[in-house]
């Protein structure tokens, strides 16, 4: 599963897109990473809310619980009650453009890559979102994204992938009235044929870097630099 994605688009694009009438709070962002805050839209809301990735940012230096509250299967919700539960009345959609993977090129050696959807489309990530009170009493929002198997596409770089939903998948899944066999059908690969996928700069590694230039096309790189493999 991807631990980077990214929603560039501007304000206007973004407001037009989902039909969001309040969107001041929102900026692009070309490196999200988890525990950063960043906007979803939950079931039965029609407004942006900021909802953090895993885990608060005070929280997330215990890695190995940090990792397990990124994302959630489509087989853990399939086989656990509770999980189904929280599809009915948690789900969200964590909107995106796209989302980075690596992929290996020697034992030591991976490159980064950026994967797009159809042609450069805002869509959403299918997650579920939870509430919780922090020690000093205040109420925080957190989201898992649904993870399905990888398609062709991704496969070379990881064995999973985001639920990204279309548009018609997406009405679906923000609709409180939704029924519980009809969300599970929506819990599938994406379409290969559907993505685009290419290299880009190695800068994308660290959370700390945020600029537009991440989501440029980079010519991949061997793990000694030298800019000579073929894409």
């Amino acid at each position: 599963m991807t631990e980077r994605y990214t929603l560039a688009a501007d304000k206007n694009t973004l407001s037009v897109r989902f039909g969001l009438a309040e969107v001041d709070r929102y900026k692009p962002n070309y490196n999200i990473a988890p525990s950063q805050l960043v906007p979803v839209i939950t079931a039965g809301s029609s407004g942006l809310s900021f909802f953090y990735w895993g885990q608060i940012p005070e929280r997330a230096k215990n890695k190995a619980i940090s990792q397990k509250l990124l994302s959630i299967t489509a087989d853990a919700i399939q086989e656990k009650p509770i999980e189904q539960q929280n599809l009915l009345t948690q789900r969200c959609l964590v909107l995106a453009d796209g989302f980075y993977g690596w992929k290996r090129i020697s034992k030591k050696g991976k490159v980064a890559h950026r994967v797009t959807f159809n042609d450069n489309e805002i869509l959403g990530f299918g997650g579920i979102w939870e509430e919780f009170e922090t020690e000093k009493g205040t109420k925080v929002h957190t989201f898992k994204i649904i993870s399905t198997p990888s398609n062709a596409l991704v496969q070379s770089m990881s064995g999973s992938m985001p639920l990204l939903l279309d548009r018609e998948q997406e009405k679906l899944w923000l609709n409180k009235e939704t029924e519980l066999a009809t969300l599970l059908a929506q819990i599938r690969p994406f379409p290969a044929d559907n993505m685009h996928v290419y290299s880009v700069s190695p800068s994308v590694e660290n959370p700390n870097n945020n600029s537009p230039s991440l989501i440029e096309p980079f010519a991949p790189a061997d793990q000694f630099g030298n800019y000579s493999l073929i894409d």
